[in-house]
This record gives structure tokens, C-alpha cells and sequence, in this order.
């Protein structure tokens, strides 16, 4: 498939067959998730893989929808290492949460090419993910992700117009 194939295909899935992922396409999901640049190379983040078998009303306290937590095969979260992130010098910003987040999109972008259904979450309970995910004090969870065949199909995407988004020399 077309890397433009890719980003225009993707969408996020809200319906999913109950199907394994076989263990080469989430290899290669994790492939991309780890090839994804980040600040000064740190890859201050990390993913936890779940399989949501038995898992249902664990996973329903993180977030609610049962397309989250009963439908698809496993849930991914990735999650920021706050201690090991570049800081911007000047500020004091940390691009732990913005190297997670590239690292995001490489891997549901990679899953769409494997013919799987993803769909960015960050309106989940942090506190609640947390404990699910066993996470240290210096871990931060930033967006969760199911993966698995998708029993839905995409509706249009509408996005602004890139003359509302791009600027030439000044905003």
C-alpha cells in the first residue's frame, strides 16, 4: 500500500470482529511504533500490549465503550517515561508527551497498512489506566488504542482546507 493510501485510509474504528491479530501484523506495528523519531532520540515512552479477553469490566473503568473493551482483541497504551524526555532549554518544555504521540501514529498508521482498526483515545480515566497498566509514578499513559479487525467501514473524513491550516512566513 501507498504511504498516501495509508494516511488517507485510516480512520478511526468503532467496530471490531471478533479476530486474533496474528502475532507478524503486530510485530510490525511495533516496528513502526519503535522507529518513530523523537526528541534528541530519547524514546522516552513506552507500550503496553493487553488482550481484553476476561478483561471486559477492567478495561470498561479506563474507558467505557464496550467497542473498546469487549469487541476488539487487545488494547494498546502508550505511555511517556516524563524522567527520560528532552526538555527544550529555553522553557523548560518537555516533548515526552509530543514523542509519544509521533510514536502513536506510526503504529496505527502501520496497523492500517496491515488491515487492522485502531482508534486514538485520549478521553479515557488516566488514574484508572494508571492502575490497569501497573504504571510507575514517572510513567505518564497519553492514548490508548484498540487493534483488531475492523467490523465497521469508514465514513468521509472532513478536514479543513489547507488554507485554513498552512501559513506562509507569518501566521
Amino acid at each position: 500500500m501507498e504511504f498516501h493510501e495509508v494516511i488517507k485510509g485510516r480512520y478511526s474504528c468503532r467496530s471490531y470482529r471478533a479476530q486474533e491479530v496474528p502475532q507478524e501484523a503486530l510485530d510490525a506495528c511495533i516496528e513502526a511504533f519503535v522507529l518513530a523519531p523523537t526528541a534528541a532520540n530519547r524514546q522516552p515512552f513506552g507500550l503496553v500490549i493487553l488482550k481484553t479477553t476476561g478483561r471486559s469490566q477492567e478495561l470498561s473503568r479506563v474507558y467505557s465503550p464496550a467497542w473498546f473493551h469487549s469487541q476488539p482483541p487487545l488494547v494498546l497504551a502508550v505511555c511517556a517515561d516524563m524522567e527520560q524526555a528532552w526538555s527544550r532549554r529555553q522553557d523548560g518544555l518537555t516533548y515526552a508527551m509530543v514523542d509519544a504521540a509521533i510514536a502513536m501514529d506510526h503504529l496505527i498508521l502501520a496497523a492500517f497498512e496491515q488491515g487492522l482498526g485502531t482508534c486514538w483515545i485520549a478521553a479515557f480515566d488516566p488514574d484508572q489506566a494508571r492502575k490497569v497498566l501497573a504504571l510507575p509514578e514517572n510513567v505518564e499513559p497519553i492514548a490508548l488504542t484498540p487493534l483488531g479487525y475492523a467490523a465497521d467501514k469508514p465514513k468521509v473524513k472532513l478536514r479543513k482546507p489547507a488554507e485554513e491550516l498552512v501559513h506562509w512566513e507569518r501566521w
